[in-house]
C-alpha cells in the first residue's frame, strides 16, 4: 500500500466543491480545475502534494510520449479521497456498491483510490477510463498497469517531498526507463512495508511480480 501509513488519523473534509463545480473537466480551465480540487480536499498540505503529483506526471508524461494532459489531469485529481476517515472511505464505497476486499477491509486507507477515480467522474466529469484507471491503481498498484497508471503511480511516490534515500535515483530512473522505475520502486515500497511491519496489498504484490520481482521479493512479509 506505498508508503503512506494506516495509521494517521484525519480530520473530516469540508463539504465538496459546489455542484455547479461538476461540469465536464473538458471544458475546465486549469485554474478552475485547481480551485474545485482545492476546495474538495480542504487542505493546504494536501493540494500541495497534488500540485506537485500533477508537475511530475505531466513531466514524466512528456519524457515518454504519453498525452500530457491526461497525466496533469490524474494527477491533479489523484487524491480526491485521501483525506477521508476509514469511516467515510467505507461508508462511501458501500454506498455507491463498489467491491471491497478483505484487504481493503483490513486497511481502508487505501480504498481512497478506486474512490477517488469514483468522485473524479461524478464531481468533476472525468469521463476517460485511462484516467480514472491511472487514479484507482496509484496507491497499490496493479499486475497490469498502462504507462499512464505507471507515470501517475511513479510522479506519486516520487515526488520532490518525498525523502527516502532512494527518490532521486528512482525519479532519475523513472525520466529514462518507467519499467525499470517500476521495478524499483515497487521493491523500495515493499522493503518499506516490510521494515514497519504493514502487511502488503494482494494488487502490489501482482505488481510487483508483473515488473520482474520474484516472489520472495514481492511479499517479503513470508521471509
Amino acid at each position: 500500500m506505498g508508503r503512506q501509513s494506516q495509521r494517521r488519523v484525519f480530520p473530516e473534509p469540508p463539504p465538496r466543491a459546489p455542484i455547479a463545480f461538476r461540469t465536464a473537466v473538458a471544458r475546465l480551465r486549469y485554474a478552475e480545475l485547481a480551485r474545485g480540487v482545492r476546495a474538495h480536499l480542504g487542505q493546504r498540505h494536501r493540494y500541495a502534494h497534488t500540485v506537485r503529483v500533477a508537475r511530475c506526471a505531466e513531466l514524466l508524461a512528456r519524457r515518454h510520449g504519453l498525452d500530457t494532459r491526461k497525466a496533469r489531469l490524474a494527477g491533479m485529481l489523484h487524491d480526491l479521497a485521501r483525506l477521508y476517515s476509514a469511516e467515510q472511505l467505507v461508508r462511501e464505497c458501500e454506498e455507491r456498491r463498489m467491491p471491497i476486499d478483505a484487504f481493503e477491509r483490513a486497511h481502508p486507507i487505501v480504498l481512497h483510490a478506486r474512490l477517488g477515480a469514483i468522485i473524479a467522474r461524478e464531481s468533476f466529469g472525468v469521463c476517460d477510463q485511462s484516467i480514472l484507471d491511472a487514479i484507482a491503481k496509484h496507491t497499490v498498484a496493479a499486475e497490469t498497469m498502462s504507462p499512464l497508471d505507471c507515470v501517475l503511480y511513479l510522479a506519486d511516490g516520487l515526488e520532490p517531498a518525498r525523502s527516502f534515500p532512494e527518490r532521486a535515483a528512482h525519479w532519475a530512473l523513472a525520466q529514462n526507463d518507467l519499467n525499470a522505475a517500476m521495478r524499483a520502486t515497487l521493491a523500495s515500497s515493499l522493503a518499506y512495508l516490510h521494515r514497519k511491519g504493514i502487511p502488503v496489498a494482494p494488487q502490489t504484490a501482482a505488481a510487483a511480480r508483473a515488473f520482474g520481482l520474484t516472489n520472495e521479493e514481492a511479499l517479503p512479509s513470508r521471509n
